[in-house]
């Protein structure tokens, strides 16, 4: 188990590794001068509040300022953070997946995919919100058996929990025509929910040595041993406890940005902050049980 400052400096460490990876294809900054506080260092700063619950920009701001200034002599104004941040959606984006990749994730021969309802709103307080016209709609939670109003999140995992893909669309999208955006790379057997059921997703993924396996619904005949039913639900029970990890630890479903620029950077930092607990705690015989990581 970590201290907080160990887990600070094992964080940094391992982003300005791979960021530097990163940059020599990808560089950051073809002008200007480069910020007060590196690209490493406040990558390692969301992390880390993500971990402990902190989620909003002026949150972590703050709670950097106030009890590790020592450690980051040189943060800058808060709009000057909060936009460099925003900048670094898409590194963050590739240092997620360079650690999936590390794991070998992408190699698992199982993966699985399911659904994530990120709400703006419940639907009787829909007609007065003003946040994303153009990009959110009316949407259906099956698991709260509520209409919404917002977004939907498409998730993909490895057998092991290690996030793989994932994307976000309006809330009435249909899962189905997302999936084959989502699993590039990958091979073998998917399993999703009933939600994934079709004939022409199965044949497309069969093209990309995708097996798809969903549970059938009451009305149609399982030609499968009942066995292989039940352990196909039990595996996918994993999804279902890293959805429950990145809305309860990482809140993935709270939306506090007002355009799509500072909210992909958001849902980005949560999708990394959860693979590189993951990172830290792969030497666990159980590395999902995150709670333990970092000692209070």
């Amino acid at each position: 188990m970590l201290t907080v400052e160990d887990f600070i400096i094992s964080t940094f460490c391992c982003v300005d590794d791979m960021l530097t990876e990163i940059y020599q294809v990808f560089p950051p900054r073809i002008r200007g001068f480069a910020p007060s506080l590196s690209d490493s260092e406040l990558i390692t700063m969301e992390i880390v509040a993500e971990y402990l619950g902190i989620d909003t920009d002026k949150g972590i701001w703050s709670y950097f300022r106030r009890h590790w200034q020592p450690l980051f002599p040189f943060i800058p104004h808060r709009t000057t953070f909060v936009r460099q941040a925003a900048n670094l959606w898409q590194y963050k984006q590739l240092l997620q997946k360079k650690l999936a990749e590390k794991m070998g994730a992408f190699l698992d021969d199982i993966h699985l995919v399911d659904g994530i309802p990120i709400p703006l709103c419940c639907f009787s307080r829909a007609p007065q919100c003003r946040s994303f016209p153009d990009d959110a709609n009316y949407g259906y939670c099956a698991s709260k058996k509520q209409t919404y109003y917002g977004f939907h999140g498409h998730l993909v995992v490895s057998g092991n929990g290690i996030i793989t893909g994932f994307a976000l669309t309006e809330a009435n999208c249909d899962e189905r025509e997302v999936v084959s955006e989502l699993v590039d790379g990958i091979q073998g057997l998917l399993i999703g929910d009933k939600g994934y059921i079709s004939r022409f997703l199965s044949e497309e993924l069969e093209k990309k040595n995708i097996r798809l396996e969903t549970p059938l619904r009451a009305n149609m005949k399982d030609s499968r041993p009942k066995q292989l039913v039940k352990i196909l639900l039990r595996v996918r029970r994993l999804i279902e406890t890293v959805i429950g990890q990145l809305v309860e630890r990482f809140k993935i479903e709270k939306v506090w940005a007002r355009d799509m620029w500072h909210l992909t950077s958001r849902i980005n930092r949560k999708l990394l902050a959860h693979t590189l607990c993951y990172w830290l705690n792969r030497n666990n015989p159980s590395p999902l049980e995150l709670d333990h990581l970092v000692s209070a």
